[in-house]
């Protein structure tokens, strides 16, 4: 069965309330895997979890730990989350570089996909940072080093791009509306498979002896609205994402 570590995808929110002199806060736990793992479970294809909060201790930091999986999707997740284990933030201790690890993994056969989000590729206030280091050098995907986020909350429409690749083929020339996305440029070897606003959406590239992919937009929402996540192209887009990833298409 391919199995598949998906790191990200979790939040927690803390409200304050106000109400005339007194006040309160509130803290509230959300995940957004769920449309993503239910289509690739319904496919077959074992998920594995691992919420942000949990990633600075126990995201992989051996090659055999990342030998468990075909794939990893880091998800609105940022590069300090994976750089920084609690050993060396609070104890001083040396510790792998993670992301160093993940490239090499790749360039050894492995299978990786970034996924937008606020804390993905660049991110929201440049926070996400993965610009110069060893993910964007496997990636499909050349970084900006600013804020790279393209709000369209009127909705803007993913185009096909190349409808002969094995992810895509057959979909319909145009896809339900995206309301954001992270602006990438694209390196020389990279394909494009699909647009938005003009920039890339979809692209894949050969990094090595293994596979990497971008996506620009979310997984689910909010830049994924309900109308995309409810799309039959939903659960054909990303079940094939991954099996080609994991070397199966």
């Amino acid at each position: 069965m391919t199995r598949v570590l998906v790191a990200g995808e979790s939040w927690v929110s803390v409200s304050t309330h106000y109400k005339g002199f007194d006040a309160f806060t509130s803290t509230t736990y959300h995940t957004g895997i769920e449309p993503l793992r239910g289509v690739l479970a319904a496919d077959g294809i074992e998920v594995d979890h691992l919420p942000a909060h949990d990633v600075p201790a126990l995201f992989p930091g051996t090659p055999e730990a990342l030998a468990a999986y075909d794939v990893v999707v880091l998800s609105d997740i940022g590069a300090n989350s994976i750089l920084l284990h609690p050993a060396t933030w609070l104890a001083s201790e040396k510790t792998v570089n993670r992301l160093d690890l993940l490239a090499g993994w790749v360039e050894q056969g492995g299978g990786l996909a970034m996924a937008g989000g606020y804390l993905s590729f660049q991110g929201f206030e440049a926070k996400a940072a993965f610009a110069g280091t060893a993910v964007e050098r496997v990636l499909p995907a050349r970084i900006s080093r600013y804020d790279d986020r393209v709000e369209t909350p009127q909705g803007v429409p993913g185009l096909l791009a190349d409808d002969a690749h094995p992810i895509v083929a057959g979909l319909p020339a145009q896809w339900p509306d995206l309301l954001g996305y992270n602006r990438f440029a694209l390196p020389e070897d990279a394909t494009l498979l699909a647009t938005v606003g003009g920039d890339p959406l979809l692209a894949v590239r050969q990094a090595g002896a293994g596979r990497t992919l971008a996506w620009a937009s979310d997984i689910a929402p909010h830049w994924c609205p309900d109308e995309f996540v409810s799309w039959d192209g939903y659960r054909t887009l990303f079940t094939r994402a991954v099996r080609w990833l994991a070397k199966e298409l």
